[in-house]
């Protein structure tokens, strides 16, 4: 389904800021963006090594992507209501949490892409991590491909190396499927992330 997207004022005005400032100091690289579907639900998905991650994979696509954050940023004052404006919407980590569920669902049900870390959280050393089953199981109920994210150097961002990104192939998922799919299509990502 092609919908019309749309961006806050403020969703630009942040994208730009980053693209001058990973442009500027930390003279990124971005390779691979032909992959990213131009029309139609998808989910982005990077490995996870920095908060920069989600603010520098959104800034290199042209299409608005949505992503989810932790409830508690969103009760900062100030703060919670910027990046609700940025397409952020509230998680409650460490449960199953049905209504960003639904939201997520709904995003790509109605072709918007949505950001999902096949790891489901930051690796500490910036290696990829093991694959969670929130990716795949996003994809496979919603019935969109995973775009596999390949992202350097957000981890050393103070010592100001080149910050390197790439949008792999599509992984599309079966048409019927098992639980078991979910972490198999998750792990595909992160190979695929692997030998980017």
């Amino acid at each position: 389904m092609q919908v019309k997207e749309k961006c806050s004022v403020l969703y630009l005005i942040g994208r730009q800021m980053f693209r001058i400032l990973f442009g500027l100091f930390y003279r990124w690289h971005i390779e691979g963006v032909e992959n990213i579907p131009q029309s139609g639900g998808a989910i982005i998905a990077p490995n996870h090594i920095s908060f920069f991650d989600p603010p520098l994979t959104g800034s290199a696509m042209k299409r608005p992507l949505y992503f989810m954050a932790k409830k508690e940023l969103f009760n900062i004052p100030v703060f919670g209501w910027m990046i609700k404006q940025t397409n952020a919407f509230p998680v409650k980590r460490g449960t199953q949490d049905m209504v960003a569920m639904r939201q997520a669902f709904s995003l790509l049900k109605n072709g918007h892409l949505l950001l999902i870390f096949p790891e489901g959280t930051r690796s500490k050393d910036a290696k990829i991590g093991k694959a969670r089953t929130g990716a795949g199981m996003m994809a496979c109920n919603a019935q969109v491909p995973l775009i596999p994210v390949k992202i350097e150097h957000t981890n050393t961002m103070i010592k100001f190396k080149q910050i390197r990104i790439k949008y792999g192939k599509p992984i599309y998922p079966l048409k019927e499927f098992k639980k078991s799919d979910y972490i198999n299509l998750s792990q595909k990502a992160l190979d695929a992330i692997a030998k980017m």
